[in-house]
Parts: C-alpha cells; structure tokens; sequence
C-alpha cells in the first residue's frame, strides 16, 4: 500500500480513470465522484491506470486520482504528516503568504478544510501562523483562520474510519449545525465538499468530519458507519434528513440546511418541514423517508 498527500487546493476524486464519461444519452459528463482539499491523507490501492490511481480516502471513500494532484508519501512519512501538528483552515478562501504580511507572495489560496502543519501559532505576537505545507514550504496565514483539527486520518491505514468520541452530545449538536451554516450561499456542485461548491452529502459529511466524526459521502444510511435511523419523533438538531437521491440536516423547529441544485436555489439553502413556513418544500416533506442519528 502507498499513501499521498493532496497537493492541490481542490482535488477531484473520479468514479473512473477517466475525467469524463458519456451518459445514456450520449452526453459527455464529469466523472466526478467526490473531492479532496489541499493536506489530506490518501491511500493508493493499485497500479497507476491511464494516469489515475485507484485510491481510498481516510473516510472509506473509493474513486480514482489524477497523479497530478497528489504527492507520493512512504507510510511512515504519511503517519509523520498525520502527527505534524495539522490544524484546519476555517476561512472561506485564505491565501498562504510568502512572508507574515499582506504584501507577501501568494504561494496557494486555500477552502474551508484544508490542512497545514503549523510551527508557530502567533508569530511576534503579529497575528500571522508560520506554516508548514505539504511539500515542506514553510508560509504564513493569518491564525483567525485556523482552527483545531477534530478528525483523524488515521483510517487512511486501515481501511476503517477512525470516529471521535463525543463526550457532550449538546455541544456535538450546537457545533455541526454551526459548521453546516457556514456554507450558505455557497454554490452547488455535483461531487463537491469544499467553500467553493458543494453537493447534498459533501455539505452533510464535510460539516460533520470536520468536528471528527465521520459519515458515509452518499445520500444514504450504510452499515459499518455511525449513522443509523431513528424514529422521526426523536429527531433534533443536526440529525441529518434522508430523501431519494438527497440529504439534508435538521436545524430544530423544522428547519434544514442543504445544498440543493433545484432552479432558484442553486447551492446551500435553509428550508423547512413546516407547511406554514415560506421556505416549506412540499417535494422534499413527501419524500423524506429516514432520518439518521449518530446518537
């Protein structure tokens, strides 16, 4: 098994070792499956395809990647990354700088979830971080968009998603619909997870990985993750809403968070289960058929 470090801000994960494919109607689509965000841990399960690699991510995910995008790593320099004090970007879009001042240069803009291994967190008491990336550059970012790093990519070694354990469930349930919320507005894109566009579950899964537990990237309840139903009675804050096709997570009072493509949403919008609200989506109460619970 070899592993990789994402070295772009954005990488796409594949269906196929192809960067399209054609529809039945013989449209040429992306074969985008899911993506990636700068710093994160990938493992490499087999021969380089067409100039793909079959890999796995840290949270059970399978597709393929453009051997552009990452950087080869021995498992032992993938563990040291892994330990390497990794600390999230938290902003929308923030620029790591050549030096600790706005007039450096640009060296990468990086998403909400990116990772970067910090070596000092308030540099002269000047409000930049001085940071490690990737492949071993150091740069600057100011540490108002960092934040504690609250997964694990430990997986990314055995195969099997290493969860948090989360010890105030109240809190748990304030901070994933905190997390959520901070991508409304953005845009929808088909297979994204990152401030820059983002699908149904990429906005579910990425919201909850990002305060360390971590769920299956489809719109759909699967064995072998912390998920499970529950009763609709039961349900609160940050429970997620399961449609055909489609995921959401609730909010309390019956509203939602999701990222929808439907025509005059276009990307991460609240809605609501409340017939009585002006954001009530009839469709979406008619097909709800599940609603999960870590809890």
């Amino acid at each position: 098994m070899n592993y990789a470090v994402l070295n772009k801000a954005i990488v796409t994960i594949y269906e196929c070792p192809a960067y399209t494919m054609q529809s039945k109607e013989g449209q040429t689509l992306s074969s985008i499956a899911d993506q990636g965000l700068y710093g994160m841990l990938i493992a490499i399960t087999g021969e380089e395809e067409n100039g793909f690699y079959p890999v796995r991510t840290f949270y059970g995910y399978t597709g393929y990647l453009s051997v552009e995008d990452a950087d080869l790593l021995s498992q032992k320099e993938a563990e040291s990354w892994e330990a390497d004090n990794l600390h999230v970007v938290s902003g929308f879009c923030v620029d790591v700088m050549s030096l600790p001042k706005v007039q450096g240069v640009c060296l990468i803009s990086l998403f909400r979830g990116a990772l970067l291994a910090v070596e000092e967190w308030d540099l002269e008491d000047s409000g930049w971080a001085m940071i490690r990336l990737a492949d071993g550059q150091q740069g600057y970012i100011r540490n108002q968009f960092l934040t504690e790093k609250k997964f694990s990519q430990k997986g990314v070694f055995t195969g099997v998603p290493v969860q948090r354990t989360i010890e105030d469930e109240e809190q748990f349930r304030l901070d994933v619909t905190e997390t959520a919320k901070k991508y409304l507005g953005v845009q929808y894109r088909w297979g994204g997870r990152s401030s820059a566009g983002i699908d149904c579950s990429g906005l579910t899964s990425e919201s909850y990985l990002l305060n360390g537990i971590l769920t299956f990237r489809d719109a759909k309840i699967k064995e072998g993750f912390p998920v499970h139903e529950i009763s609709r009675a039961d349900i609160k804050p940050g429970d997620l809403l399961y449609f055909p096709g489609h995921i959401g997570m609730y909010l309390g009072d019956g509203d939602y968070i999701h990222s929808t493509g439907r025509t005059g949403s276009g990307g991460v919008v609240i809605n609501s289960l409340n017939p009585e609200s002006p954001v009530f989506r009839q469709d979406l109460l008619d097909s709800l058929y599940a609603v999960g619970s870590i809890f």
